[in-house]
């Protein structure tokens, strides 16, 4: 007689053991319709798992994310379902959800079309349309890979067999199409409503180059049809925000195969790029930071210290010399920050040090992940590293979340989530150590009364992390800032400070990156802002423009004051129609555009029009300059 504990408190009793869709049932018509799966004792099981003890459960719909991600991991199954049905030759791998969809990859004797995905989809429908139930069952690991070796699938047979022996397998069955999954799936394919089938890519077998290319299909699925087409128009905003593009309509920067994943920056780029060094250079300064700048190339021993050659090295451009030492180009700066630390003695008095460097470093990324400024092979990184004393640990740790949070605001980023990754497997120092570095970031966080999510095993080698993930204006998430506390490093490179005591104690060392990349935050601010930079960030801030060449001297004197006054101004003194400029400096998201003609001139005034088109009139050029001062001091 399990008695079940519902998320308002109430507890409902039952006479006999009692599915997750029985206890819906028992609530009410409209709630066992409605459920997909369910939460039992904080583990997602399916809508047929039977309760037989006392137990906590929360019922799962599609107006729960948990939810969403279960009608996109069967809408993978019932893809490949819909792929065998149409394709029966075809071998079925992998179906995986990832962020706003799913993919499967197949293995097929020619490559699908854009008309095969139209018939996927079609079958997708039907087989939806006829409520197929979604059956779990297990088998032993042994019988499992027989099962699939016998109706010809061998690539689910070999991820089987790499399965250690003696495992009992879970299998979901759909009418005449069986998969091996962990699950939960929905109870039926009636559940799934509304898919699209995204898009055609390659993929190796286990991503391996080594193996064959597989072929994926890309598709995503929602509860509702107005929100995947919302979903859509998000895509589309997208693809007019794409950075790569409007890096090229606005001449910021531009990448070629000679140098792949770097960058080249135009001067409009570059200055925006050296915006944000100069804007953060100021808040670390604000804030007590030092900076300094350590070598790009060193000897493979401090990487070896490190640990970073163990753990890192596919990743690393190395070099060797006449003389077999082996260099590498820095991937981190870490180690070159604990080396300036270590040159010379510190007292607890200098403590916390706080050491900020815009490092260069070098990491190779496969090819095919290289993506404009968002994942790139050579960038520049707003590190700082503090050392400490364990009792300043925390503060240091508070210290730095309130001041990532505040620089994101001046960016327009108010909505931040923030990740706590947790020991990995592969990791250096002792669990005691360990236990010690996840409480600070913890307790620190708490302490803020800040709001943050558990991802055990993902912090780095060397210590947990805390990763801050923005929001932007399309809604779309980014990683960037990140902040590590380690008493690893410390230890292997052996530094120390003298305490009160007079005898030599180890320091804590925190990682703290704020931008991360600032390619890669450059990148996200252009999609951001959809190229239209707040004042304060345009790399071209004022363009002053002649209406005809009468005006050309007074046009530069006006540039020049603009100049003077600290603001980024250029003149068009071009011998083209004032339509034509106009037109094309609001293409480059200009935010403000100075019109000069002969009244202008004769009256020492400016025409001013602002990048929204509002026609601002004519005023002294000494009121536009208080009025750019003013617009520069309600931003950052």
């Amino acid at each position: 007689m399990p008695d079940i504990r519902l998320p308002d408190g109430s507890i409902r009793s039952f006479e006999q053991p009692v599915t997750v869709a029985g206890v819906a049932t028992s609530i009410g018509a409209g709630l066992a319709r409605a459920t997909l799966a369910g939460r039992v004792d904080g583990v997602l099981v399916d809508a047929s798992h039977l309760i037989e003890t006392d137990a906590s459960l929360s019922i799962i719909t599609d107006r729960d994310a948990e939810g969403l991600d279960l009608i996109r991991h069967s809408s993978a199954h019932l893809m490949a379902h819909a792929v065998k049905t149409l394709f029966p030759d075809a071998q079925v791998t992998i179906g995986p959800t990832i962020e706003n969809g799913f993919y499967y990859d197949f293995s097929y004797k020619r490559p699908f079309t854009p008309d095969d995905l139209v018939a996927i989809k079609k079958k997708m429908n039907e087989l939806a349309k006829a409520d197929i139930p979604v059956e779990r069952y297990t088998l032993p690991r042994d019988e499992a890979i027989a099962y699939f070796k016998s109706i010809g699938e061998a690539y689910k047979a070999e991820i089987i067999a790499a399965i250690p022996e003696g495992q009992v397998l879970s299998l979901y069955r759909q009418g005449d199409f069986t998969d091996l999954c962990r699950g939960p799936h929905v109870p039926s394919t009636g559940k799934i409503k509304v898919i699209k089938l995204m898009k055609l890519a390659g993929a190796y077998w286990r991503g391996d180059s080594k193996n064959e290319m597989l072929q994926r299909v890309y598709g995503t699925a929602f509860a509702k049809k107005d929100e995947l087409e919302a979903y859509l128009h998000m895509l589309e905003e997208a693809e007019k925000r794409d950075h790569r593009k409007l890096g090229q309509q606005l001449d910021l920067f531009h990448m070629q195969d000679e140098a792949p994943g770097s960058v080249f920056w135009h001067p409009k780029g570059w200055r925006l790029f050296q915006s944000l060094i100069s804007y953060m250079r100021q808040r670390q300064e604000n804030a007590g930071y030092v900076e300094v700048n350590t070598p790009d190339v060193m000897d493979r021993a401090l990487w070896e210290t490190s640990g970073h050659w163990f753990n890192y090295r596919d990743n690393m451009f190395t070099t060797q010399t006449e003389d077999e030492r082996v260099f590498a180009l820095k991937p981190m700066n870490c180690p070159g920050a604990v080396a300036m630390y270590a040159h010379g003695l510190h007292s607890y008095r200098n403590l916390p040090m706080r050491m900020a460097e815009f490092g260069k470093v070098h990491r190779y990324e496969p090819s095919g992940a290289l993506h404009g400024l968002l994942r790139v092979r050579h960038f520049t990184q707003d590190d700082a590293h503090i050392f400490c004393t364990e009792a300043q640990m925390e503060a240091e740790c508070r210290d730095v979340v309130a001041l990532i949070l505040d620089i994101y605001k001046d960016f327009g980023f108010d909505d931040v989530r923030i990740k706590l990754s947790t020991r990995p497997d592969n990791r250096i120092g002792s669990d005691e150590t360990w236990d010690k570095l996840e409480g600070a970031l913890s307790k620190s966080l708490e302490a803020m009364n800040m709001p943050y999510e558990l991802f055990p095993g993902e912090g780095a080698f060397y210590g947990p992390k805390l990763e801050f993930v923005l929001r932007d204006t399309l809604g779309r998430d980014w990683q960037c800032g990140t902040l590590q506390v380690d008493m690893n490093l410390p230890e292997r490179f052996d530094i120390n400070y003298i305490a009160e005591d007079n005898a030599k104690h180890r320091p804590v060392m925190l990682h703290r990156a704020l931008f991360g990349s600032l390619e890669r935050f450059t990148g996200i601010l252009i999609e951001h802002y959809a190229g239209a930079f707040p004042l304060w960030l345009a790399p071209l801030q004022v363009v002053v423009a002649s209406i005809t060449e009468a005006q050309t001297e007074y046009a530069a004197e006006v540039v020049r004051e603009l100049k003077a006054a600290g603001f980024h101004a250029d003149a068009d003194l071009r011998n083209e129609k004032i339509g034509f400029k106009i037109r094309e400096h609001s293409l480059q998201k200009v935010p403000y555009q100075i019109i000069v003609g002969d009244k202008e001139k004769a009256g020492a005034l400016v025409a001013v029009r602002a990048r929204t088109g509002e026609d601002l009139g004519q005023m002294p050029l000494a009121q536009f300059i208080e009025r750019l001062h003013a617009e520069m001091k309600h931003s950052a």
